[in-house]
């Protein structure tokens, strides 16, 4: 196997587009397409990170970094973890997870969370396995 290498989308690029949104399609059911604008806006944003998983040309996995600053400190989400179903079982997740940790340090101290649905028995036991720890919380959402 080729080496697995991280990098950070910093410009937009058509192969980043189309390999986003292959990712995507198995991350969700429904899945929001992305565009030349949407990437732009989250490059843009500064406390925005979208790392992505190459081996070779071949983008095999991404992760979001979102963090922000409120009164109670400076928190952190992981957004949209997903690895191709066709590299799955190869340890990129558990790669492109700490990858991700490994560059919130920046924000230290920071409190850096994520979701995740209990059915993705694999992802939980991941997180797990990172050092996340389970916390009892309701998580309500609302479209606006």
């Amino acid at each position: 196997m080729e080496d697995l290498i991280f990098i950070e989308a910093n410009e937009v690029r058509p192969e980043y587009i189309s390999g986003i949104n292959n990712l995507l399609s198995q991350l969700t059911s429904s899945p929001k397409e992305m565009n030349e604008t949407l990437l732009r806006t989250i490059i843009e944003t500064g406390r925005t990170h979208l790392f992505l998983a190459f081996i070779g040309s071949q983008m095999v996995g991404m992760a979001t970094l979102a963090a922000y600053v409120i009164p109670t400190g400076t928190k952190a989400w992981v957004e949209d973890v997903v690895v191709d179903n066709n590299f799955r079982g190869r340890h990129i997740g558990k790669k492109l997870v700490n990858h991700v940790v490994e560059y919130c340090k920046k924000y230290s101290p920071c409190s850096l969370m994520l979701t995740s649905r209990p059915m993705r028995v694999a992802a939980n036991r991941l997180y797990s396995s990172v050092g996340f720890e389970k916390r009892e919380t309701n998580v309500y959402k609302i479209e606006v």
